[in-house]
């Protein structure tokens, strides 16, 4: 579409200095990305004031830059007057796509320095605390043990923000449970457990056998389509960060949730209860890292997960069948 040809342009245009030079100052990506970023900011803000103070410049000088990105385009991206900032049409379409170039610039050159700190540096694995099937001590042990050139460092993350952290460049590969967005990413699977139903201690449903999803969804509804959190009817979600958070809501009854059986034999607490669900699909962990990765590094990881992840599998059904002969 024209707009996007004429967007990448500005993207990658430079200033000149006095001299005719091309001209970075503050590196070669503030300066490239400066036009839309400064877009982004007033589509964001809708005020030329606050858009001008998150970017630290002064207001009319942010005024003049969006004129000239306007004028370079050939269109209005805002309608203005001293009431109100909105956005035209164009600016509508126009903030979809810089949001989209300015995130792939972004991720590019975190990639690059990434991969230049790798080669002799350290390799970062995002994980979600207690949420990664208790293959942690054992992966983080063997890969010690193996790569001991290449350190690995665990960054513990928010609910579900490990793939975009890999994306992004700030980790290099992830332990995350299924489904998850796997945009720009190859995965494998690692191991299967139960999930099980989280809920307070004096939930109508804490002191049932044999419940079924029919029972949970009478009086909840997933927060999103294919969520495992469910909400009571009529309620939103409630807010929270990480899994401490979220069990506390959870005991205070503003959500219930599916987790995996392992999060269960971490979190006992005595206002909560897990209780199976005899429908409930199975929670897959996957270790997931970027596409067309060249690493040495992230595929000595991912080999010793998936033979950790083989190894707790196959001892699981040996107890299953010296349980039930």
């Amino acid at each position: 579409m024209t707009i996007m040809v004429t967007m990448l342009a500005c993207v990658h245009r430079v200033e000149k200095d006095r001299f005719g030079r091309d001209s970075y100052p503050g590196g070669m990506n503030q300066v490239e990305s400066r036009p839309l970023r400064y877009f982004v900011a007033v589509a964001e803000e809708l005020n030329f004031t606050r858009a001008a103070e998150r970017l630290g410049i002064a207001s009319p000088a942010l005024s003049r830059a969006v004129s000239a990105l306007e004028a370079d385009l050939g269109v209005r991206l805002f309608e203005r007057s001293t009431r109100r900032v909105a956005l035209t049409e164009v600016g509508v379409e126009l903030l979809v796509e810089a949001r989209t170039a300015l995130g792939a610039l972004d991720a590019a050159t975190e990639r690059a320095r990434r991969s230049a700190r790798v080669r002799g540096g350290k390799l970062v694995l995002a994980v979600k605390a207690d949420v990664e099937g208790g293959l942690l001590e054992e992966v983080l042990s063997r890969y010690d043990a193996e790569q001991p050139s290449v350190p690995l460092e665990v960054v513990f993350t928010g609910w579900r923000e490990q793939p975009a952290l890999v994306r992004s460049g700030e980790a290099d590969v992830t332990i995350v449970v299924e489904p998850f967005d796997t945009e720009g990413l190859d995965s494998e699977p690692l191991l299967s457990e139960p999930q099980l139903l989280a809920l307070p201690a004096d939930h109508p449903l804490a002191g049932r056998h044999g419940i079924h999803l029919t029972d949970l969804e009478a009086e909840h509804h997933p927060a999103a389509p294919g969520s495992h959190v469910y909400v009571p009817r009529g309620g939103g979600l409630p807010p929270f960060g990480d899994l401490t958070q979220m069990l506390r809501q959870i005991e205070l009854g503003r959500m219930l949730a599916l987790l995996p059986a392992s999060v269960a034999e971490r979190n006992t607490r005595s206002q909560l209860e897990w209780r199976p669900v005899v429908d409930a699909p199975p929670a897959t962990f996957a270790v997931a890292w970027p596409e067309r990765s060249s690493s040495l590094s992230v595929a000595a990881f991912v080999r010793i997960a998936l033979a950790v992840a083989a190894d707790r599998t196959r001892i699981t059904n040996d107890r299953s069948r010296t349980a039930h002969p």
